[in-house]
């Protein structure tokens, strides 16, 4: 009995010096507390709130500013499960893996349990994302408020990365390339899987026109010669035309797949 109590006692007092340890700290869960594990990180941005979302850029890190910004970094969290913080520092705590508080608005829509939820034009909030792009994570909760500027807080859970689930959404070439552009600090993997996309692409394009203009130019050429096969001359044009058409396609399907795999 004697041995039982002397060994809680040392366990009591061990507890006691792995807190007094800091700097890291891990908290009881509660509605408003985050997952994961916080970082400190230096924000250029002042006045900073619980909620904000945080972006990389060249000049470091800074509350983003504009819709599905490709270098989504995460969210700033006051109240995390556990967090890492060196003595006498300025940084804030930045979650970005987990869930969080994340601030946002109505002005991409009502956001629904579910919905993804990116960047807005609002500095450091977000909103639904309908369109394919770089998300923040997925809405555990849903948000609904009739004005758009009302900025209101719910649970995400945080895993920034590029989405392109939205399959009847209709994205050109050159949205891509200033979303591309507009991310200078991409992974170099990521930034590969980008650039080869848009040469198959645009090398794909280029071999479809340049066999389309051979086609026309020989259909051309053998109506001229022999007028009474004109039918079966049409007939070759036509599915030269569809082979075409097929290698664009083919083209843009290898590039979309090497997007999202």
């Amino acid at each position: 009995m004697i041995c039982i109590n002397n060994l809680k006692i040392v366990l009591f007092f061990l507890l006691i010096a792995v807190i007094a340890q800091g700097p890291a700290k891990v908290y009881a869960q509660s509605d408003d507390v985050s997952t994961g594990i916080a970082l400190p990180i230096n924000v250029e941005d002042k006045n900073v709130k619980n909620g904000d979302i945080i972006t990389v850029t060249s000049k470091g890190y800074r509350l983003s500013i504009y819709a599905y910004d490709p270098s989504l970094y995460g969210v700033i969290t006051t109240n995390p499960a556990i967090y890492l913080r060196e003595k006498n520092s300025s940084t804030v705590l930045v979650i970005s893996f987990g869930k969080a508080l994340v601030r946002v608005s109505t002005i991409n829509g009502a956001i629904k349990k579910n919905n993804f939820i990116t960047s807005s034009k609002i500095l450091g909030v977000g909103q639904k994302a309908d369109v394919n792009g770089f998300i923040l994570g997925m809405a555990l909760e849903n948000y609904s408020n009739s004005n758009p500027n009302a900025i209101g807080k719910i649970l995400v859970s945080i895993d920034p990365h590029y989405n392109a689930t939205f399959i009847g959404v209709r994205t050109n070439l050159i949205e891509n390339i200033k979303v591309v552009a507009g991310a200078p600090l991409l992974s170099p993997l990521t930034t590969l899987r980008y650039l080869l996309a848009a040469i198959i692409t645009i090398i794909s394009f280029i071999l479809g026109f340049i066999y389309f203009g051979r086609i026309a130019r020989t259909g051309v050429e053998a109506l001229g010669r022999n007028p009474l096969a004109s039918r079966i001359i049409q007939l070759g044009i036509v599915l030269n035309v569809v082979l075409t058409a097929g290698i664009i396609l083919i083209g843009v399907g290898i590039a979309y797949l090497i997007l999202i795999l």
